[in-house]
């Protein structure tokens, strides 16, 4: 009887071995599916990846399978380690799913190919090695989130810009390096936040500035030469274990001497001819502080006088044709720099307006005191918050725009008009001119985060914000310029119509952005004005999603029923009057189905049964026959059958009635990564 058992049990192994052989998913996987996920996106972003042995591109097991260069803990991937395997491509725009990882190596690769290191890096990250690669742009914003940092190296790249004050949460990072690249501008104030820092590398870049900021820091080798540096060395790191400074621009003369009344430097003797008694000041010294009182304090009063003056005769040539005619050509330039407030970004991408240049009229309810008060708190909150984006004067974008000619407007939406500005570096720049009458900011400071609130917004697929205006009632916000226009501008085109892999492409694209906004953004980003004229094509027929975080600038009522959004909105909206996550995804889905069909989303000059684009599509979908009358005749049948089917598919999830049965952005993304990976049509 035991042996019968004993057979049994052994017959009841064989079975389901041959099961999980014939069933590989029927095997309980040890690695947390959203970790193999990530792992299955990262995979395919990399184009060299017949190094990766044992990935695959969907499903499968990273910790129970033993993935190349995959580190795990129970169930969850702690580290990724892909060092010197020459990898190309990009990493996966879903990385931050790994919220166990704490070590992440792909350095001495070949990644990145000049784009910016993607923004959804995981924040628990301990090591971050992305050193010796090809990432260009600046360093991501989101590295200042990672507060357990101790490691970093974004050295051997082709970064950029200014560092940005990035700093303040990372006081458990003990090494830096980011030599060899191309970052300028001064050391930001929050580096004195890096009280753990042992090992910063600097050197080979175009750094300017005084390296005072790191005096304080622990540091043991600090590495600076071939820089733009200035001023002194301070004392306190001339004796550290190791010190490198040439080819610098130091100043050779004596170190300028310490302010009045505080002590003189440890283990340096007293000048008698400046002291007398156990360090008191001397009488030359007293008397050297009071003149240096009485002349500071005439030279304030002078300025106090000269700006009541200034305030006085510019309220009474408020209403004249030019209101600073009266004033000499340097207080001129006094006056606007008092008007204008100051600028987040030192470097200008544009040159200076000619003076001459008539302002718009000044708000006459605004007083002097209330410029002041509004100067200073955005002086403060400049220093306490990076922000990559320009401060333009309305001259500037005036002259860029000639005065804003209708020749040079490209478009008008829900928030305002956009025009193309043409600067004297020959740079080319949108320029989105709010409607002051009806958007809600009233204030400097309002503005200001809104600005720093899209500032944050980093995604290849975004629309990427470049400087804004806050002047003489002027709100403008400007953005990289794209000269194929809009989606809605392209599909009409029957000359030249979008191929079907083009197509697909945009889809993928502008659903990556989705993603982004609604599962990496934290608090999650509803676009709420989710349109094909707000999908900005660059010359490879990228796509670029724009108004990103200008959502709260207009109600919802004021987006409901507006003609403009005419065929977007989802049935959810008529009721309930809010926005939400799922509504983005249904307005995504009419834009699939735009895509598709090459139709408007309402179009009132065809049949009522088939003006509104969804009610006329949607019950067709899923009839095979019917996709291919309503693909878009100007693709004249180049394309694959299946991939149009596929693709429906997908419209039809997005575009559901109940919000609750819409799919996230992250499946949508799947479902069309593998249909592009799938499309193959002839000629295209």
């Amino acid at each position: 009887m035991a042996r019968m058992r004993g057979r049994g049990i052994v017959a009841i192994w064989v079975l389901l071995a041959c099961v999980c052989a014939r069933y590989p998913s029927f095997v309980v996987a040890d690695t947390d599916s959203n970790d193999a996920s990530a792992l299955n996106v990262l995979f395919n972003s990399l184009n060299s990846n017949s190094q990766l042995t044992g990935w695959k591109q969907n499903g499968g097991d990273p910790c129970g399978e033993s993935w190349r260069g995959i580190t795990c803990s129970g169930s969850s991937i702690t580290a990724i380690t892909l060092s010197g395997l020459g990898l190309t491509g990009t990493l996966g725009y879903n990385m931050n799913q790994l919220s166990s990882l704490t070590e992440l190596d792909l350095s001495k690769n070949n990644l990145g190919n000049g784009v910016q290191i993607p923004y959804t890096l995981p924040t628990n990250l301990h090591k971050l090695d992305l050193s010796n690669n090809q990432f260009g742009q600046t360093v991501p914003y989101i590295i200042s989130q990672m507060t357990s940092l101790e490691y970093l190296n974004l050295s051997h790249n082709h970064l950029q810009d200014n560092l940005g004050e990035m700093f303040q949460s990372l006081s458990h990072l003990a090494t830096m390096d980011l030599s060899f690249n191309s970052f300028s501008g001064d050391l930001p104030q929050s580096s004195s936040s890096l009280t753990s820092l042992t090992n910063l590398y600097l050197q080979n870049n175009q750094f300017t500035g005084h390296i005072d900021v790191l005096a304080n820091l622990p540091l043991q080798n600090l590495y600076v030469e071939n820089n733009r540096f200035t001023g002194w060395i301070p004392n306190q790191l001339k004796g550290i274990k190791n010190l490198q400074t040439g080819n610098n621009q130091w100043s050779s003369g004596p170190a300028p001497p310490p302010p009045p009344y505080s002590p003189p430097p440890p283990g340096r003797k007293s000048d008698p001819g400046q002291q007398s008694g156990h360090g008191g000041i001397g009488g030359g010294g007293i008397a050297g502080i009071i003149i240096s009182i009485l002349v500071v304090g005439g030279i304030v009063a002078f300025f106090v006088i000269r700006r009541k003056s200034r305030n006085y005769s510019v309220e009474e040539n408020l209403n004249q044709d030019q209101p600073f005619a009266h004033l000499a050509p340097e207080e001129v330039n006094d006056m606007k720099m008092m008007q204008t407030p100051p600028r987040i970004d030192t470097e200008r991408l544009s040159s200076p307006a000619p003076i001459s240049l008539k302002p718009p009229p000044l708000d006459r309810y605004r007083s002097s005191d209330e410029d002041d008060v509004s100067n200073k708190s955005i002086a403060k909150r400049v220093i306490t918050t990076s922000v990559k984006a320009v401060n333009y004067s309305v001259a500037d974008l005036q002259v860029a725009t000639d005065s804003f000619s209708e020749d040079n407007l490209v478009g008008e939406g829900s928030y305002g008009r956009v025009y193309k500005a043409q600067f004297n570096n020959g740079k080319v720049l949108a320029v989105k001119k709010l409607n002051p009458k009806s958007l809600p900011i009233r204030s400097l400071d309002n503005f200001l985060e809104l600005v720093v609130n899209i500032s944050h917004l980093h995604h290849p697929n975004l629309s990427e914000l470049v400087g804004y205006c806050f002047e003489h009632g002027q709100q403008l916000l400007v953005y990289d310029f794209h000269k194929n226009g809009s989606l809605s501008d392209f599909l009409p085109l029957s000359d030249e119509p979008l191929t079907w892999n083009a197509r697909v492409k945009i889809a993928l694209g502008t659903a990556r952005a989705l993603e982004y906004l609604h599962e990496v953004c934290s608090p999650s980003v509803i676009h709420k004005n989710l349109k094909s004229s707000n999908i900005l094509l660059d010359v490879d027929l990228n796509p670029h999603l724009s108004d990103c975080g200008l959502e709260s600038l207009i109600p919802n009522a004021d987006f409901q029923g507006s003609e403009i959004k005419m065929g977007y909105d989802p049935p959810e909206l008529s009721m309930a009057g809010q926005y939400t996550l799922k509504s983005d995804v249904y307005s995504f889905g009419v834009i699939m189905l735009e895509l598709m069909t090459g139709r408007k989303p309402f179009d009132s000059s065809r049949p009522r049964s088939e003006q509104l684009l969804v009610q006329w599509a949607a019950p067709q979908l899923h009839d095979i026959d019917a996709l291919e009358r309503m693909v878009d005749p100007a693709l004249k049948g180049l394309y694959p059958l299946k991939s149009v089917s596929r693709f429906a598919d997908v419209i039809a999830l997005c575009v559901q009635s109940e919000p609750e049965f819409r799919p996230p952005m992250s499946e949508v993304v799947q479902d069309l990564v593998r249909l592009v990976k799938r499309a193959k049509v002839p000629g295209d």
